[in-house]
């Protein structure tokens, strides 16, 4: 009854403000005294609130009386005097930091983030109707989107605080059309500050239709591509397959890197060390071998070396040039998104998608005690480098007071950004120098958040030291001549650490590419050299100890890790830095590629899908195009471009692709390549299928034989089939040997009479589970292809560990097993997994089984192993059908 008496008022006081003039002329009759009263007092309060609602638009009077975070948001009518506001974000957790910042007059409310988007079930994009996107609302947002129309309805204002990006613009811009308030705003702010906030309510703007364009843009090519192409890959390949207009992309990086490796053919080479000793005695120093007759040297094979390690070993070894000199190490710039992920995945072992979580939740605000939710960074998508003043000048303050002022540069650090950038924020950065890790520390301590803090305290670290001054090395070069060889002898030490005081000694990924190209490049001193050369002057002589030569083979290019595929996506122009998170993540769900001692590897599947998608469609899988397409969609942003001219000139040539790949691609699924290998069991020859697991050898005489083989190629290519790796053990129903089978998650045990016995079992790692103590351990693989352990009666018991359990009790607290765990820091070592005991002890023994650099990784993946086990299908053995 009270909402209805309420918008009944609201109905009356908007007719008040629309035509006063004939509401002022019409004379009620005498009888209806008390309503004139009534009607006069309505009037007044209309023009005070639309005299308060002009004054909101130009920015003055807003109430800034902090609030209490916690209070209840819950604003089903207007409360007391003045202007009511609402506040739209994208998070809950924003939403809490951002209240505490304004008045009692404004509630903030979280949409979730998107609440609409194109249908599921169809394509969503009439392409004949110039590409008009049909947008529904997201299901389950219907609850979300009703509180904020029933709050919108009791408010004089709405303000459209989401993320400051084109996807935040377009979250906005569909919020603001489903709650169809007539005074709707548009707020941003690069960091939740109070100043921020409050200077962005102060100031708010209208939507900006070029952001949203583009947003708009990049969703309908992603549709057009993804449910196009997608649809397509089913029928030919399998079920479940996707194509992206940038995931397929990345897939072909990783493919075409394996491909070079495969094809690459070693070279031998040899280098020659000479280790010498100055006058002045021990210890001695290497020397390498830079030049022969004043060339460069290449030693190409033992013979030569032999030969030129003979001419030396009697030649007097002389120092015939020293450059002594001062090398500075610049401090890196601010963080951008693509190097805070490729520097967290370095330093902190992180992926990228973990690293955006966290840094997340740090630009949203973490509970600091008293002072409540705080945020603690600024908005952590971003391409530019550019910081504010008002930042500068802290940090400046901050140094010269914590470091001293030979710390500090005479002028401020300023940072080019790239040139593609779209410069829209600042870099990732503090949101004040008024928290410092240490003193945080023990409130993510409190939320066992070790690797939230050290991911705070990475971009603490970096933004301090980007205004520091530069390290300093004293660094000596000496050119030593013997015979007709000349040898190279260097060496450094710190002189002053300027900014490495702070961020550490590591090289960050521009360091080590500078230092890769030097090093392909054959220039001197691309090597690292630690360490102080003894006195040396020119003609002094040195004694030769030893003469070092060693064989070498070239190595092939490194295979992507999450760090260096995000460099390569970035420096082609692949996407964009806030997309990259998702990329490879949806290339590892999709399976088409995996992730082997932290690098990425494709799988079969990845293969097969690239080679036809590469094949019938070059234009779209070509890496220059995908970087062109993101510098349209910048072009649509600034206005420069209209998203209609784009879309028509992507869709036109992509239809026609599209047609005559739905008529020329191989039909992999029903393709069947003939051997001359003749199956064992009926003679009949052997085909060549590709299934989930990828290709296989089936009898052609299928479905009456189901006899299938596993297969490699070798050197030349010639099929090779995989023997099964029998065990020991009877079958329990047959009695027949047991044989090792791999399945979709994994080795597992299954009966050697299969298909007439389908007994399967999972294979025990030697521990008993610890849980339940009546089932086994066995070693499991997720969904996403990650290796954990948990136990046999899966669901029953839901134990899973990330590490290997050892069965060994621990001699401190007496728990019944140890985790074998590694770290790239530390290396192999194995600790009790009870938290409250300190038990540890290094690995003296190598290659540990289960033991992978990969470890450390998915045990900090933030996934609990529980929720793993219920991704990897529940079944700890396949079905029979998938025996293969």
């Amino acid at each position: 009854m009270a909402t209805r008496k309420k918008t009944q008022a609201a109905q009356t006081e908007a007719a008040t403000e629309e035509t006063p003039k004939k509401a002022a002329s019409k004379k009620p009759a005498a009888k209806k005294a008390p309503a004139k009263k009534k009607t006069a007092a309505k009037k007044a309060s209309a023009k005070k609130k639309t005299a308060a609602r002009r004054r909101g638009a130009a920015g003055e009077d807003l109430p800034t009386v902090d609030a209490d975070a916690d209070a209840e948001e819950e604003v089903p009518e207007r409360r007391g005097k003045g202007p009511h506001y609402l506040v739209v974000v994208e998070s809950p957790a924003k939403a809490k930091t951002i209240k505490k910042y304004l008045g009692s007059g404004y509630t903030v409310k979280a949409s979730v983030g998107h609440v609409k988007d194109l249908p599921k079930s169809k394509i969503g994009v009439d392409v004949e109707d110039d590409f008009k996107p049909e947008y529904t609302v997201i299901k389950g947002k219907e609850k979300v989107l009703n509180e904020l129309k029933k709050t919108a309805r009791t408010v004089d204002r709405v303000f459209l605080a989401t993320d400051p990006d084109r996807e935040g613009e377009a979250i906005a811009w569909h919020i603001k059309e489903e709650l169809a308030h007539p005074d709707s705003l548009r707020v941003t702010f690069n960091e939740i500050t109070k100043k921020a906030v409050q200077e962005a309510i102060a100031n708010p703007r209208e939507l900006n239709q070029d952001n949203y364009d583009s947003q708009q843009t990049r969703r309908i090519l992603d549709r057009l591509v993804g449910y196009q192409i997608s649809p397509l890959l089913w029928k030919k390949i399998r079920r479940g397959l996707s194509a992206g207009r940038v995931q397929s992309v990345a897939v072909r990086l990783i493919v075409e890197r394996e491909a070079e490796i495969k094809a690459f053919t070693p070279e031998e080479y040899w280098t020659l060390d000479a280790l010498v000793q100055g006058p002045q005695g021990p210890p001695p120093f290497k020397a390498k071998l830079s030049r022969v007759d004043g060339k460069k040297v290449e030693l190409k094979d033992r013979a030569t070396t032999d030969g030129l390690v003979a001419e030396l070993k009697d030649a007097p070894f002389t120092v015939t040039k020293v450059d002594r000199k001062e090398r500075r190490r610049n401090a890196p710039a601010p963080f951008i998104t693509s190097k805070l992920q490729q520097e967290a995945a370095n330093r902190l072992h992180f992926t990228a998608k973990k690293t955006m979580t966290l840094a997340q939740k740090l630009y949203e605000g973490v509970p600091l005690g008293e002072e409540g939710q705080t945020a603690l960074i600024t908005y952590m998508r971003t391409d530019s480098t550019r910081l504010s003043d008002d930042a500068v000048t802290q940090v400046r303050e901050f140094i010269g007071q914590k470091y001293g002022a030979d710390y500090l540069p005479p002028e401020p650090m300023v940072y080019k950004s790239r040139k593609s950038a779209q410069d829209a924020h600042e870099a990732i950065r503090p949101t004040s120098l008024e928290y410092p890790p240490e003193r945080v520390r023990p409130f993510f301590d409190a939320m066992d958040e070790s690797d939230m803090f050290r991911l705070y305290e990475l971009i603490w670290n970096r933004f301090v030291a980007c205004q520091m001054k530069p390290a300093v090395y004293d660094q000596t070069a000496a050119d030593i001549t013997a015979g007709r060889a000349t040898f190279r002898a260097s060496g450094s030490t710190l002189k002053f650490p300027g900014y490495l005081g702070v961020y550490g000694a590591g090289l960050t990924p521009e360091e080590e590419s500078e230092r890769d190209k030097a090093k392909a490049a054959g220039e001197e001193g691309a090597e690292d050299v630690v360490g102080e050369l003894p006195p040396l002057n020119e003609g002094e002589v040195l004694a030769l100890h030893k003469l070092l030569n060693e064989q070498h083979f070239t190595q092939p290019p490194p295979r992507f890790s999450e760090a260096t595929l995000v460099k390569e996506l970035e420096e082609r122009g692949i996407g964009r830095p806030s997309t990259y998170a998702a990329i490879l993540s949806n290339i590892q769900d999709k399976k088409y590629v995996e992730k082997l001692e932290s690098r990425f590897r494709p799988t079969d599947l990845g293969q097969m899908t690239n080679e036809l998608l590469v094949k019938h469609f070059p234009h779209e899988l070509d890496v220059t195009f995908t970087a062109s397409m993101e510098e349209k969609l910048d072009q649509i942003s600034e206005g420069g471009a209209s998203w209609k001219t784009v879309l028509h000139d992507f869709y036109g040539p992509f239809k026609e692709t599209l047609e005559k790949a739905e008529a020329e691609m191989r039909d992999v699924k029903r393709e069947e390549i003939k051997t001359d290998i003749a199956c064992e069991k009926c003679g009949n020859p052997f085909v060549i299928k590709f299934g989930k697991m990828g290709h296989f050898l089936a009898c052609s005489n299928y479905p009456d034989c189901k006899n299938t083989k596993d297969f490699k190629r070798d050197a030349e290519g010639k099929i090779v089939i995989v023997e099964e790796e029998t065990t020991d053990e009877k079958c329990e129903k047959c009695a027949k040997p047991m044989v090792i089978k791999r399945g979709r998650f994994g080795r597992f045990m299954a009966c050697s009479g299969y298909p007439d016995c389908k007994t399967s079992k999972p294979i025990s790692i030697g521990v008993s589970c610890p849980e339940c103590k009546v089932g086994y351990l066995t070693e499991r693989r997720s969904g996403r292809g990650k290796i954990f352990f948990g136990c046999n009666r899966y669901p029953e018991c839901k134990f899973a560990a990330w590490d290997r359990p050892l069965a060994e009790a621990c001699p401190q607290c007496a728990s019944p097993y140890l985790l074998q765990k590694y770290s790239k820091r530390d290396g192999a070592y194995i600790a009790c997994p009870n938290k409250e005991c300190d038990y540890r002890r290094e690995v003296v023994e190598q290659g540990l089984p289960g033991v992978a650099a990969e470890g450390s990784a998915q045990g900090s993946s933030g996934a609990a192993p529980e929720a793993l086990a219920g991704a990897a299908g529940g079944a700890v053995a396949p079905p029979a059908s998938s025996v293969s």
